[in-house]
Protein backbone atom coordinates (compact mmCIF):
# COMPACT_ATOMS: atom_id res chain seq x y z
CA UNK A 1 0.00 0.00 0.00
CA UNK A 2 1.52 3.21 -0.71
CA UNK A 3 1.84 6.74 1.37
CA UNK A 4 0.43 9.57 1.80
CA UNK A 5 0.78 13.16 2.33
CA UNK A 6 -1.96 12.88 5.27
CA UNK A 7 -0.39 9.48 6.39
CA UNK A 8 3.20 11.28 7.01
CA UNK A 9 1.51 14.14 8.89
CA UNK A 10 -0.62 12.22 10.73
CA UNK A 11 2.56 10.67 12.09
CA UNK A 12 4.26 13.87 12.72
CA UNK A 13 1.53 15.33 14.84
CA UNK A 14 2.58 13.22 17.37
CA UNK A 15 5.44 15.40 17.90
CA UNK A 16 4.96 18.19 20.21
CA UNK A 17 7.43 21.21 20.67
CA UNK A 18 7.44 21.21 24.89
CA UNK A 19 7.63 24.76 25.20
CA UNK A 20 4.96 25.61 22.48
CA UNK A 21 2.37 22.94 23.20
CA UNK A 22 1.28 22.67 19.97
CA UNK A 23 2.65 19.74 17.49
CA UNK A 24 5.04 20.41 14.54
CA UNK A 25 2.65 19.53 12.18
CA UNK A 26 0.28 22.72 13.27
CA UNK A 27 2.90 24.81 13.69
CA UNK A 28 3.69 24.35 10.10
CA UNK A 29 7.25 23.44 10.76
CA UNK A 30 6.91 20.61 8.40
CA UNK A 31 8.21 21.90 4.58
CA UNK A 32 8.62 20.33 1.06
CA UNK A 33 7.15 17.09 1.78
CA UNK A 34 7.28 14.72 -0.89
CA UNK A 35 7.07 10.85 -1.72
CA UNK A 36 8.82 9.14 -4.08
CA UNK A 37 7.26 6.57 -6.01
CA UNK A 38 9.61 4.28 -4.53
CA UNK A 39 8.23 5.46 -1.10
CA UNK A 40 10.97 7.26 -0.06
CA UNK A 41 9.76 10.12 2.26
CA UNK A 42 11.65 13.32 2.27
CA UNK A 43 10.88 16.86 3.96
CA UNK A 44 12.79 19.60 5.98
CA UNK A 45 11.61 20.85 9.57
CA UNK A 46 12.07 24.79 9.31
CA UNK A 47 12.28 25.50 12.67
CA UNK A 48 11.81 29.35 15.16
CA UNK A 49 15.80 29.30 14.61
CA UNK A 50 18.62 27.60 14.16
CA UNK A 51 19.55 27.66 17.86
CA UNK A 52 16.54 25.45 18.49
CA UNK A 53 17.05 23.21 21.82
CA UNK A 54 15.26 20.41 20.63
CA UNK A 55 16.00 20.13 17.00
CA UNK A 56 18.08 16.65 16.96
CA UNK A 57 15.08 15.44 19.07
CA UNK A 58 12.69 16.72 16.37
CA UNK A 59 14.48 14.89 13.77
CA UNK A 60 15.55 11.70 15.11
CA UNK A 61 11.54 11.47 16.16
CA UNK A 62 10.27 12.06 12.46
CA UNK A 63 12.43 9.68 10.76
CA UNK A 64 11.29 7.39 13.68
CA UNK A 65 7.30 7.72 12.97
CA UNK A 66 7.62 8.03 9.33
CA UNK A 67 9.69 5.21 8.64
CA UNK A 68 7.17 3.02 10.92
CA UNK A 69 4.97 3.88 8.06
CA UNK A 70 3.75 0.71 5.50
CA UNK A 71 5.54 1.27 2.12
CA UNK A 72 8.42 3.50 3.59
CA UNK A 73 11.41 2.51 2.19
CA UNK A 74 13.83 5.62 3.40
CA UNK A 75 13.18 8.88 5.03
CA UNK A 76 15.30 12.23 4.76
CA UNK A 77 14.30 14.68 6.94
CA UNK A 78 16.41 18.15 6.83
CA UNK A 79 16.65 21.07 9.40
CA UNK A 80 15.97 24.61 8.27
CA UNK A 81 15.09 27.72 10.31
CA UNK A 82 12.32 30.32 9.53
CA UNK A 83 12.48 34.27 9.06
CA UNK A 84 9.79 36.07 10.43
CA UNK A 85 8.69 39.31 9.59
CA UNK A 86 11.17 42.26 10.43
CA UNK A 87 10.21 43.62 13.55
CA UNK A 88 10.12 47.22 12.08
CA UNK A 89 12.26 48.73 8.82
CA UNK A 90 15.22 50.58 10.84
CA UNK A 91 17.56 50.57 8.22
CA UNK A 92 20.27 48.13 9.16
CA UNK A 93 18.21 45.96 11.35
CA UNK A 94 15.43 45.11 9.11
CA UNK A 95 16.55 41.59 8.46
CA UNK A 96 16.81 40.88 12.20
CA UNK A 97 15.09 38.43 13.70
CA UNK A 98 15.38 39.04 17.10
CA UNK A 99 16.90 41.33 19.66
CA UNK A 100 17.85 41.08 23.21
CA UNK A 101 18.92 43.33 25.47
CA UNK A 102 21.59 42.19 28.29
CA UNK A 103 20.96 44.57 31.19
CA UNK A 104 22.03 45.91 34.96
CA UNK A 105 21.02 48.50 36.99
CA UNK A 106 24.16 48.36 39.18
CA UNK A 107 27.45 48.57 37.31
CA UNK A 108 30.46 45.41 38.58
CA UNK A 109 28.05 42.51 38.08
CA UNK A 110 29.48 40.90 34.78
CA UNK A 111 26.85 41.71 33.12
CA UNK A 112 29.21 42.32 29.58
CA UNK A 113 31.03 39.09 30.57
CA UNK A 114 27.06 37.91 30.15
CA UNK A 115 26.39 39.43 26.95
CA UNK A 116 29.38 38.47 24.79
CA UNK A 117 29.36 34.98 26.47
CA UNK A 118 25.59 34.46 25.61
CA UNK A 119 26.23 35.82 21.58
CA UNK A 120 29.42 33.32 21.33
CA UNK A 121 27.14 30.22 23.12
CA UNK A 122 23.95 31.25 20.07
CA UNK A 123 26.55 31.30 17.51
CA UNK A 124 27.91 28.25 18.27
CA UNK A 125 24.87 26.62 19.01
CA UNK A 126 24.34 27.18 14.77
CA UNK A 127 22.35 30.69 15.00
CA UNK A 128 23.18 34.01 13.24
CA UNK A 129 24.66 36.26 15.87
CA UNK A 130 25.40 39.86 16.30
CA UNK A 131 26.52 41.50 19.42
CA UNK A 132 26.63 45.42 19.81
CA UNK A 133 28.21 47.36 22.59
CA UNK A 134 26.19 50.29 23.94
CA UNK A 135 28.86 51.41 26.21
CA UNK A 136 29.72 54.64 25.11
CA UNK A 137 31.87 55.71 28.00
CA UNK A 138 33.60 52.85 28.63
CA UNK A 139 33.44 50.34 25.77
CA UNK A 140 34.97 46.29 27.02
CA UNK A 141 33.78 44.93 23.62
CA UNK A 142 36.95 45.50 21.51
CA UNK A 143 39.04 44.18 24.89
CA UNK A 144 37.00 40.97 25.62
CA UNK A 145 37.11 39.73 21.99
CA UNK A 146 40.84 40.57 21.18
CA UNK A 147 40.28 43.42 18.66
CA UNK A 148 41.66 46.70 19.88
CA UNK A 149 43.15 47.65 17.08
CA UNK A 150 40.24 47.50 14.31
CA UNK A 151 39.52 49.74 11.10
CA UNK A 152 36.07 50.15 10.19
CA UNK A 153 35.14 50.13 6.72
CA UNK A 154 31.80 51.55 4.76
CA UNK A 155 30.01 49.72 2.18
CA UNK A 156 27.77 52.96 0.64
CA UNK A 157 25.87 54.32 3.30
CA UNK A 158 26.32 50.92 5.61
CA UNK A 159 29.08 50.52 7.98
CA UNK A 160 30.38 46.74 7.72
CA UNK A 161 30.63 45.31 10.86
CA UNK A 162 33.71 43.43 12.22
CA UNK A 163 33.45 39.79 12.55
CA UNK A 164 35.14 37.56 15.18
CA UNK A 165 34.42 33.72 15.31
CA UNK A 166 31.23 34.26 13.31
CA UNK A 167 29.82 36.88 15.73
CA UNK A 168 29.07 40.52 14.23
CA UNK A 169 30.35 43.04 16.53
CA UNK A 170 30.25 46.99 16.68
CA UNK A 171 31.62 49.14 19.46
CA UNK A 172 32.32 52.78 19.82
CA UNK A 173 35.50 51.44 20.94
CA UNK A 174 36.23 50.22 17.02
CA UNK A 175 35.27 53.90 16.11
CA UNK A 176 38.11 55.40 18.48
CA UNK A 177 40.76 53.02 17.47
CA UNK A 178 39.96 53.96 13.68
CA UNK A 179 40.05 57.43 14.16
CA UNK A 180 43.23 57.27 16.46
CA UNK A 181 41.58 58.98 19.31
CA UNK A 182 42.37 57.89 22.74
CA UNK A 183 41.21 58.87 26.13
CA UNK A 184 37.90 59.15 27.62
CA UNK A 185 34.67 59.94 25.75
CA UNK A 186 33.66 63.46 27.23
CA UNK A 187 30.27 64.16 26.48
CA UNK A 188 26.47 65.15 27.02
CA UNK A 189 23.87 62.65 26.99
CA UNK A 190 22.45 63.75 23.29
CA UNK A 191 25.47 63.44 21.61
CA UNK A 192 25.27 59.79 23.02
CA UNK A 193 21.86 59.14 21.76
CA UNK A 194 23.24 60.30 18.69
CA UNK A 195 26.37 58.02 18.15
CA UNK A 196 24.04 54.87 19.33
CA UNK A 197 21.31 55.61 16.84
CA UNK A 198 24.42 55.88 13.49
CA UNK A 199 26.44 53.14 15.03
CA UNK A 200 23.11 50.75 15.75
CA UNK A 201 20.97 51.63 12.68
CA UNK A 202 23.76 52.40 10.24
CA UNK A 203 25.60 48.98 10.59
CA UNK A 204 24.87 46.69 7.90
CA UNK A 205 23.64 43.93 10.16
CA UNK A 206 22.54 41.60 7.38
CA UNK A 207 20.49 38.34 8.32
CA UNK A 208 20.86 37.77 12.34
CA UNK A 209 18.51 35.60 14.63
CA UNK A 210 19.43 37.34 17.12
CA UNK A 211 21.24 40.72 18.10
CA UNK A 212 22.28 40.94 21.51
CA UNK A 213 22.70 44.65 23.19
CA UNK A 214 25.01 44.79 25.78
CA UNK A 215 23.99 48.29 27.71
CA UNK A 216 25.20 50.09 30.01
CA UNK A 217 23.97 50.09 33.86
CA UNK A 218 21.28 52.30 34.80
CA UNK A 219 17.90 53.62 33.24
CA UNK A 220 18.59 56.49 31.80
CA UNK A 221 19.19 58.10 28.41
CA UNK A 222 21.22 54.84 26.60
CA UNK A 223 18.64 52.57 27.68
CA UNK A 224 15.76 54.89 26.66
CA UNK A 225 16.99 56.12 23.50
CA UNK A 226 17.60 52.45 22.36
CA UNK A 227 13.86 51.65 23.39
CA UNK A 228 12.70 54.16 20.79
CA UNK A 229 15.31 53.00 17.92
CA UNK A 230 14.47 49.35 18.08
CA UNK A 231 11.61 47.03 19.03
CA UNK A 232 13.60 45.02 22.16
CA UNK A 233 12.37 41.54 21.77
CA UNK A 234 13.23 40.55 25.43
CA UNK A 235 15.84 41.44 27.77
CA UNK A 236 18.27 39.51 30.15
CA UNK A 237 19.15 40.84 33.61
CA UNK A 238 21.92 40.59 35.77
CA UNK A 239 22.30 40.76 39.13
CA UNK A 240 24.34 39.40 41.90
CA UNK A 241 23.20 37.90 45.42
CA UNK A 242 24.01 40.90 47.56
CA UNK A 243 20.63 42.85 49.03
CA UNK A 244 21.53 46.07 47.35
CA UNK A 245 21.67 44.02 43.91
CA UNK A 246 18.20 42.59 44.06
CA UNK A 247 16.84 46.36 44.87
CA UNK A 248 18.77 47.74 41.48
CA UNK A 249 17.19 44.20 39.62
CA UNK A 250 13.78 45.47 40.22
CA UNK A 251 14.30 48.70 39.18
CA UNK A 252 15.19 46.94 35.69
CA UNK A 253 12.75 44.74 35.62
CA UNK A 254 10.06 47.40 36.19
CA UNK A 255 11.93 49.81 33.99
CA UNK A 256 11.49 47.19 31.27
CA UNK A 257 7.75 45.82 32.25
CA UNK A 258 6.93 50.20 31.84
CA UNK A 259 8.48 49.75 28.30
CA UNK A 260 6.22 45.96 28.08
CA UNK A 261 9.65 44.16 27.46
CA UNK A 262 9.59 41.19 28.63
CA UNK A 263 12.25 39.65 30.58
CA UNK A 264 13.01 36.64 29.70
CA UNK A 265 16.03 35.47 32.30
CA UNK A 266 17.69 36.25 35.26
CA UNK A 267 21.13 35.41 35.95
CA UNK A 268 23.68 35.88 39.45
CA UNK A 269 26.65 36.20 38.64
CA UNK A 270 29.53 35.46 41.39
CA UNK A 271 26.15 32.88 42.81
CA UNK A 272 28.35 30.00 43.81
CA UNK A 273 32.01 29.29 44.11
CA UNK A 274 33.58 25.08 44.22
CA UNK A 275 37.10 24.85 45.91
CA UNK A 276 39.19 22.60 45.16
CA UNK A 277 38.75 20.29 47.56
CA UNK A 278 35.10 19.53 47.47
CA UNK A 279 32.50 19.36 44.68
CA UNK A 280 30.07 21.13 47.26
CA UNK A 281 28.60 25.16 46.29
CA UNK A 282 29.30 27.52 48.72
CA UNK A 283 27.52 31.24 48.76
CA UNK A 284 30.32 33.50 49.26
CA UNK A 285 28.24 36.32 48.78
CA UNK A 286 24.61 34.90 50.52
CA UNK A 287 22.00 33.24 49.57
CA UNK A 288 21.00 35.75 46.77
CA UNK A 289 17.64 36.66 45.59
CA UNK A 290 16.80 34.89 42.46
CA UNK A 291 14.32 32.65 43.97
CA UNK A 292 12.62 35.47 45.36
CA UNK A 293 12.56 36.96 42.13
CA UNK A 294 11.33 34.02 40.17
CA UNK A 295 8.61 33.93 42.28
CA UNK A 296 7.60 37.41 42.73
CA UNK A 297 8.15 37.69 39.09
CA UNK A 298 7.20 34.60 37.48
CA UNK A 299 10.09 34.04 35.32
CA UNK A 300 10.80 30.20 34.73
CA UNK A 301 14.37 30.92 33.63
CA UNK A 302 16.84 31.88 36.86
CA UNK A 303 20.41 30.96 36.13
CA UNK A 304 23.82 30.90 38.80
CA UNK A 305 26.52 31.45 37.71
CA UNK A 306 29.38 30.80 39.75
CA UNK A 307 32.54 32.22 40.70
CA UNK A 308 35.26 30.96 38.09
CA UNK A 309 38.52 33.22 38.32
CA UNK A 310 39.38 32.04 34.77
CA UNK A 311 36.22 33.78 33.23
CA UNK A 312 37.46 37.11 34.42
CA UNK A 313 40.73 36.27 32.88
CA UNK A 314 39.08 35.27 29.40
CA UNK A 315 37.82 39.07 29.29
CA UNK A 316 40.85 40.59 29.66
CA UNK A 317 42.80 37.81 27.06
CA UNK A 318 40.49 38.14 24.33
CA UNK A 319 39.04 35.00 23.93
CA UNK A 320 35.33 34.40 25.29
CA UNK A 321 35.29 31.94 27.96
CA UNK A 322 32.63 29.69 26.45
CA UNK A 323 35.22 29.22 23.55
CA UNK A 324 38.63 28.88 26.10
CA UNK A 325 36.56 26.32 28.07
CA UNK A 326 33.90 25.31 26.68
CA UNK A 327 33.62 22.20 29.28
CA UNK A 328 33.44 24.43 32.23
CA UNK A 329 30.52 25.21 35.11
CA UNK A 330 30.13 28.61 33.61
CA UNK A 331 29.93 27.46 29.84
CA UNK A 332 27.31 25.14 31.11
CA UNK A 333 25.46 28.07 32.49
CA UNK A 334 25.60 29.90 29.50
CA UNK A 335 24.66 26.68 27.14
CA UNK A 336 21.36 26.71 29.65
CA UNK A 337 21.13 30.36 28.81
CA UNK A 338 21.26 30.22 25.39
CA UNK A 339 18.81 27.35 25.15
CA UNK A 340 16.36 29.26 27.18
CA UNK A 341 16.67 32.35 25.46
CA UNK A 342 16.14 30.52 21.87
CA UNK A 343 12.80 29.04 23.21
CA UNK A 344 11.41 31.98 25.17
CA UNK A 345 12.22 34.25 21.95
CA UNK A 346 9.93 31.23 20.07
CA UNK A 347 6.95 31.54 22.54
CA UNK A 348 6.84 35.41 22.23
CA UNK A 349 6.41 34.23 18.51
CA UNK A 350 3.96 31.68 18.41
CA UNK A 351 2.93 32.78 21.85
CA UNK A 352 1.34 29.93 24.61
CA UNK A 353 -0.81 27.36 23.76
CA UNK A 354 -3.38 28.12 25.90
CA UNK A 355 -2.71 31.07 27.41
CA UNK A 356 -4.64 32.87 30.85
CA UNK A 357 -7.05 35.68 30.28
CA UNK A 358 -7.84 38.52 32.42
CA UNK A 359 -10.30 40.96 30.81
CA UNK A 360 -11.80 44.13 33.06
CA UNK A 361 -15.98 44.65 33.03
CA UNK A 362 -16.35 48.28 33.82
CA UNK A 363 -19.73 48.21 33.81
CA UNK A 364 -20.11 45.19 36.51
CA UNK A 365 -16.50 46.39 37.80
CA UNK A 366 -15.09 43.31 38.00
CA UNK A 367 -12.10 41.74 36.54
CA UNK A 368 -12.89 37.96 35.28
CA UNK A 369 -9.72 35.47 34.85
CA UNK A 370 -10.09 32.33 32.60
CA UNK A 371 -7.35 29.67 32.84
CA UNK A 372 -7.55 26.44 31.18
CA UNK A 373 -11.69 27.04 30.63
CA UNK A 374 -12.06 27.93 34.03
CA UNK A 375 -13.68 31.25 34.78
CA UNK A 376 -13.77 33.29 38.15
CA UNK A 377 -14.10 37.00 38.96
CA UNK A 378 -11.82 38.23 41.01
CA UNK A 379 -11.99 42.05 43.22
CA UNK A 380 -9.86 44.86 41.41
CA UNK A 381 -9.19 46.10 44.91
CA UNK A 382 -8.15 42.92 46.78
CA UNK A 383 -6.04 41.82 43.34
CA UNK A 384 -4.22 45.33 44.00
CA UNK A 385 -3.68 44.89 47.37
CA UNK A 386 -1.80 41.26 46.81
CA UNK A 387 0.72 43.31 44.37
CA UNK A 388 4.10 41.43 44.65
CA UNK A 389 6.35 44.47 44.18
CA UNK A 390 9.09 45.86 46.22
CA UNK A 391 7.30 48.31 47.25
CA UNK A 392 4.36 46.80 48.17
CA UNK A 393 5.98 43.31 49.94
CA UNK A 394 9.36 43.58 51.66
CA UNK A 395 11.95 42.31 49.70
CA UNK A 396 13.52 40.00 51.85
CA UNK A 397 10.38 38.27 54.14
CA UNK A 398 7.77 38.47 52.12
CA UNK A 399 5.18 40.77 54.68
CA UNK A 400 2.57 42.97 52.91
CA UNK A 401 3.62 46.59 53.71
CA UNK A 402 -0.17 48.04 52.80
CA UNK A 403 -3.21 47.08 53.67
CA UNK A 404 -6.81 47.99 52.72
CA UNK A 405 -6.68 51.00 54.77
CA UNK A 406 -3.83 52.33 53.00
CA UNK A 407 -5.73 52.43 49.61
CA UNK A 408 -8.25 54.73 48.25
CA UNK A 409 -11.76 53.99 48.09
CA UNK A 410 -12.28 52.53 44.40
CA UNK A 411 -9.19 50.80 42.72
CA UNK A 412 -9.99 49.20 39.06
CA UNK A 413 -7.58 48.53 36.40
CA UNK A 414 -6.39 50.99 34.10
CA UNK A 415 -4.51 48.99 31.52
CA UNK A 416 -4.09 45.23 31.18
CA UNK A 417 -1.03 43.78 29.07
CA UNK A 418 0.33 40.35 29.14
CA UNK A 419 4.07 40.72 29.76
CA UNK A 420 6.10 37.91 28.03
CA UNK A 421 4.96 34.75 28.31
CA UNK A 422 5.06 34.97 32.47
CA UNK A 423 2.76 37.58 33.68
CA UNK A 424 -0.04 40.24 33.52
CA UNK A 425 0.95 43.88 33.77
CA UNK A 426 -2.08 46.54 35.53
CA UNK A 427 -1.91 49.92 35.61
CA UNK A 428 -4.00 50.38 38.06
CA UNK A 429 -6.27 53.50 38.84
CA UNK A 430 -4.31 54.82 42.17
CA UNK A 431 -1.32 55.42 39.91
CA UNK A 432 0.59 52.01 40.78
CA UNK A 433 1.62 48.84 38.51
CA UNK A 434 1.57 45.79 39.22
CA UNK A 435 3.14 42.32 38.09
CA UNK A 436 1.05 38.90 38.71
CA UNK A 437 3.00 35.80 37.35
CA UNK A 438 0.48 33.75 35.47
CA UNK A 439 1.20 30.53 37.97
CA UNK A 440 0.40 32.74 40.98
CA UNK A 441 -2.85 34.12 39.76
CA UNK A 442 -3.74 30.32 38.43
CA UNK A 443 -3.78 29.33 42.50
CA UNK A 444 -3.22 32.68 44.49
CA UNK A 445 -5.53 35.76 43.03
CA UNK A 446 -8.22 36.16 46.03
Amino acid sequence: MAVTEADVLDQLRHIQDPDLGKNIVDLNFVKNLTISTQGVVSFSLELTTPACPVKEMFKEEASRLVRALPGVTDVMVSLSSSRPVALKPAKGLEKVSAIIAVSSCKGGVGKSTVAVNLAYTLALQGARVGLFDADIYGPSLPTMIGQTAVSLSMQGQWIVPPQNRGVKLMSFGFVTASSGEAGPAMMRGPMVSQIINQLLTQTYWDELDYLILDLPPGTGDVQLTLSQLVPLTGAVVVTTPQKISYVDVVKGIQFFDTLKVPTIAVVENMSLFYCNHCDHPHKLFGEGALDTLKQRFGYQNGFQLPVEPELSAAGDSGTPFVLSSPNSRSSQVFDALAQSVAREVSKLRFGPADPPELVWDSDASKLTLTVQGNTRTIDPKLLRLRCRCANCVHEWTGDAMISLQDLPGEIVPLEIARVGNYAWGIQWSDHHRSLYPFEWMAVGAP
